[in-house]
């Protein structure tokens, strides 16, 4: 069975309305996305690092209790789970207030077994951190030459906007990495300050993957891939409690797409039909949509079984 390997950070989302604390949730961007995939029957691993303390063992035994193998997440004596403020506004859109002590960041884990064809998820500030470059450098290496796939989600918040000269050369060795590169409109207007998903991906992009994702809130997702295809995917209006998740639930529907629809290393390298971006773009809203309904920060169980039984079904059609 192919397997999900993500790296990222751990936080505990503290959620606010109106000034209230209405929820507190194990999160991180990478770590929300492995969740929902666990939580679908898919086989993941999830390689990150938490605080010695009460919230760093809640966040492993959430791991496992939505199926993910905790055993590359790091626990060092002495040390604090971080800890993220998200303030949701009338829009039900959230603001952050992070607190992590990054320069005291480490990473040092064993190396999860990774076949061909499995599937790296990596993004946001873990990807990119200078303190831990090196070991996840090396972790990108190792899965690039087992023949993964490997799925960037740049995330790139507004609190490291006077970090971009400095963090510029780990963005440009992620998109080296990457096959497939998502990113939202917010993104790239902090770090380039560009707003349409054309001049991005001309000038930012493509020279490094011709696989290209650019979402926009409650805006039409454009692609941009290989063969010059260009396309729009209308979002559906749904009642929204909490934007929280979306684009890490986008994430995780994109790859139970890819999964579903049995995109392989070599598909991967000869370029995606349409009907296939197709069929895995509509996976990717339909996660996205559900983790909108709720408080949380991924899909829920009633939804996870849904896709647990197609998944079932797909393999059965394929034996």
């Amino acid at each position: 069975m192919r397997k999900v390997i993500g790296i990222g950070e751990t936080v505990f989302d503290i959620i606010f309305k109106e000034d209230n604390p209405v929820a507190a949730v194990p999160g991180g961007s990478t770590f929300n996305a492995i969740i929902s995939l666990g939580r679908a029957g898919i086989n993941t691993t999830f390689i990150s690092e938490t605080g010695d303390d009460r919230i760093g063992r809640r966040i492993i035994e959430f791991l496992k209790e939505n199926g993910v193998n905790a055993d590359s997440v790091s626990v060092y004596q002495g040390t604090k789970s971080p800890l993220s403020l998200a303030f949701l506004n009338e829009r039900n859109d959230a603001e952050y207030i992070f607190y992590k002590d990054h320069p005291n960041d480490r990473l040092d884990f064993i190396h999860p077994a990774i076949e061909r064809d499995d599937i790296v998820l990596m993004g946001s500030y873990y990807a990119i951190n200078p303190v831990i470059r090196q070991q996840v450098a090396a972790f990108l290496d190792y899965a690039k030459a087992q023949g993964a796939i490997i799925y960037y989600d740049v995330n790139y918040r507004a609190s490291h906007k006077h970090e971009i000269m400095r963090l510029t050369p780990n963005i440009i060795e992620n998109l080296e990495y990457a096959d497939i590169v998502r990113g939202s409109s917010e993104d790239f207007e902090i770090m380039y300050k560009k707003k349409d998903a054309d001049s991005v991906y001309k000038s930012e992009i493509s020279f490094y993957t011709k696989k290209f994702i650019y979402t926009q809130g409650s805006e039409p997702v454009e692609l941009r891939a290989d063969g010059g295809l260009s396309k729009q995917y209308t979002i559906e209006k749904t009642d929204t409690v909490s934007t929280i998740g979306a684009g890490d639930n986008f994430n995780a529907g994109f790859i139970y797409g890819m999964l579903k629809h049995g995109i392989t290393r070599d598909i991967i390298d000869t370029g995606l039909t349409e009907e296939q971006w197709d069929g895995i773009v509509s996976c990717a809203l339909r996660f996205s949509a559900n983790v909108c309904k709720s408080i949380n920060n991924y899909i829920d169980n009633d939804f996870a079984s849904e896709i647990k039984q197609e998944m079932a079904d797909f393999i059965e059609k394929q034996q």
